[in-house]
């Protein structure tokens, strides 16, 4: 049975050593990594230090050579030996390596050039203008070495030699080098062997029973685990011989125990804890010294925790809110028996959302421990802020027309009595102002419906005609009045469908009023209509303010306000576009929204055209509608 320890009994985690190599193998490692960190970094320093040599010397052969040459190339010039000198150039760039060898005049034309292809000029002129550079001027870039030196020749003028080369180390010219110091690192690798081996066969009897103790220490009590070689030497067989005779007393005592035990396992799974995982709140048990006992999956969940990780662990540890350690240490230590409820908002980092915590007193005998109660209250609160944020925006919206319907009945009555293009200017806007009022109405109303999952749409005749020259006439007025040009594009003939007339044209009223509304003076908003029998599509292009990238997917959302500070400054009940499209949507269409910052936008409303009423079904089910309600998510551009 003892010859086979070494291959068979193997702690959990430590497969890749035999039985009591597990404390020698990670100082061998670590020896292994000194000796490969100082290898790397010898290797590393010196093909570093070749490479930096290499350059510099590569470097001070081009400023040599560089010199000769451009003394010789001012006699040549000044003589006018240009085939002479063109020769030179190339034989220099051949037996150098040169990436480029050229002399250039100040006007950048080339006199002579490695590459003949480049030499732009065939005749050396007499004279040229120009005044020959002070000194020579080196730069590196890219690797490439490149050195300018001035030329002055006498009776001519002045020219510039460049001579280019690159950097780059031979690395393949040093295989000799790398050679070496491999076989350094072969050797330096097998005498860490060596060291290793040596220790394991000194040390493996003591880390055999290093690694039975730890297993001890994990709760492996069996004599199988325990148990280490023999042939590890005396140490291993004293420490089996001390294995017997614990195993000896525990058998004893465990069959005293065994029935007992048994009992108890069986009891551990009860009703009441089927009930507890049952409920969707969360329940936390926390005893005398605030560790956790006891908690249910929803806790678990809320807690973001798994439930091995929190049982028998400090209540701080997965509970971070102060009010609520508070409530549960004053509870505990006996000071207080009162329930106390805390909610908690949790950021975005966290999930988000907002949970109840009420803790409560729990008496069992002597002993004091609470119960903590955890419910999750994001969804009520979301509906709290929505209901006071829908009830705010209304209020703010329906006070504007009121307050100039108001304003201007006493003006009639005041003026418009000895003035007849007063009162009819009054009545004119009192008119608008009652129509938009009636809008807005209805939009609150629509919202309503949805709300409570009874928005439909009643079909009937929708005339294309009529409707377009209504809001044409509905607007061309306000568009006057704020100096913006409104065009209306519409084809020779529009078609009738089968919708509901009113709520199309509430959409098309919440598309145009809100181009107006955002395009500053002197602006233009044009209303594009195209049909081809299968459906309508109808553009309103305006060249207002525009909707940011971060504010164009947020704009259909409900009583969402864009974050421009032009849009601030502008009224809105935030209800508008998000109605639009829900309408649209339906009928079976959808609308659509192009834009960018102070250019403009162009909301694309893409309706279908139904040549009958679909029948024995309910109006708002036919094609493209459906009851979509609980999917509208309202909104407003601004």
């Amino acid at each position: 049975m003892e010859t086979g320890w070494a291959v068979k009994n193997l702690l959990p985690g430590r497969r890749l050593f035999t039985r009591g190599e597990s404390i020698i193998a990670p100082v061998g490692f670590a020896i292994l990594a000194v000796v490969l960190m100082v290898m790397t970094a010898s290797v590393v320093w010196v093909f570093q230090a070749q490479r930096m040599s290499y350059r510099a010397a590569r470097a001070a052969q081009v400023r040599a050579m560089g010199s000769l040459l451009a003394h010789t190339s001012e006699v040549m010039l000044r003589g006018g030996e240009v085939s002479a000198l063109r020769s030179l150039v190339a034989e220099a760039a051949q037996a150098h390596d040169l990436d480029a060898c050229r002399i250039t005049l100040p006007d950048g034309r080339i006199v002579a050039d490695a590459d003949p292809r480049k030499i732009a000029l065939q005749k050396l002129p007499a004279r040229w203008s120009g005044t020959p550079g002070q000194s020579e001027t080196t730069s590196v870039k890219n690797g490439v070495f490149t050195l300018t030196i001035p030329l002055s020749v006498a009776g001519r003028g002045a020219a510039s030699l460049v001579l280019s080369t690159g950097l780059e180390y031979p690395w393949s010219r040093h295989w000799e080098m790398a050679a070496g110091l491999g076989a350094i690192g072969v050797v330096a690798l097998g005498l860490v062997l060596l060291v290793y081996r040596h220790m394991r066969s000194r040390l493996r009897a003591v880390g055999a029973i290093g690694e039975a103790l730890m297993s001890l220490e994990r709760g492996s009590s069996e004599p199988a685990a325990l148990m280490v070689s023999t042939s590890l030497g005396p140490e291993a067989r004293a420490w089996n011989a001390l294995l017997e005779e614990l195993e000896e007393l525990r058998r004893r005592s465990t069959a005293d125990r065994a029935k007992q035990a048994l009992s108890s396992r069986q009891q551990a799974k009860n009703e009441l804890a089927g009930a507890w995982e049952a409920l969707s709140q969360g329940i936390v048990l926390v005893d005398e010294k605030r560790r956790v006992k006891y908690l249910n999956g929803a806790a678990a969940v809320f807690l973001q925790a798994r439930r091995e990780e929190v049982l028998k662990a400090d209540v701080e540890k997965f509970i971070h809110d102060q009010r609520v350690l508070e409530a549960v240490g004053a509870i505990t230590s006996g000071a207080s028996g009162r329930r106390v409820t805390v909610e908690v908002e949790h950021g975005e980092q966290a999930g988000g959302g907002v949970l109840r915590f009420s803790v409560r007193p729990v008496r069992r005998q002597d002993s004091a421990a609470a119960v903590i109660v955890i419910d999750d209250i994001t969804q009520q609160r979301v509906a709290e802020e929505a209901r006071n944020a829908f009830v705010a925006q209304a209020t703010h919206e329906l006070r504007t027309p009121l307050t100039n319907i108001r304003l201007y009945v006493e003006t009639a009555l005041e003026e418009g009595r000895e003035d007849p293009q007063v009162h009819a200017r009054c009545l004119n806007v009192i008119n608008q102002e009652t129509r938009r009022l009636e809008r807005m109405v209805g939009d609150i109303l629509s919202v309503a419906e949805i709300e409570a999952g009874s928005f439909k749409v009643k079909k009937d005749d929708v005339r294309f005609e009529e409707l377009f020259a209504e809001l044409q006439a509905d607007y061309q007025a306000q568009a006057k009045d704020k100096g913006i040009a409104l065009k209306f594009d519409l084809p020779p003939k529009l078609p009738v469908t089968h919708g509901d007339r009113d709520k199309i044209a509430l959409a098309l009223h919440n598309l145009i009023a809100n181009a107006l509304k955002y395009t500053p003076e002197g602006g233009s908003v044009t209303v594009n209509v195209e049909a081809d029998g299968q459906r309508l599509s109808v553009e309103v292009v305006d060249t207002g303010i525009g909707i940011g990238e971060e504010d164009l997917a947020q704009i259909f959302e409900k009583f969402y306000r864009a974050k421009d500070r032009r849009v601030a400054e502008t009224t809105g009940s935030g209800l508008g576009l998000a109605l639009a499209r829900e309408v649209i949507r339906l009928h079976g269409g959808d609308i659509t929204v192009e834009s960018e910052l102070d250019k403009g936008s162009t909301f694309t409303l893409v309706l279908p055209i139904e040549e009958e009423v679909v029948k024995g079904g309910d109006p708002g089910t036919a094609r493209g509608g459906g009851d979509r309600a609980e999917a509208l998510r309202p909104a407003h551009r601004g």
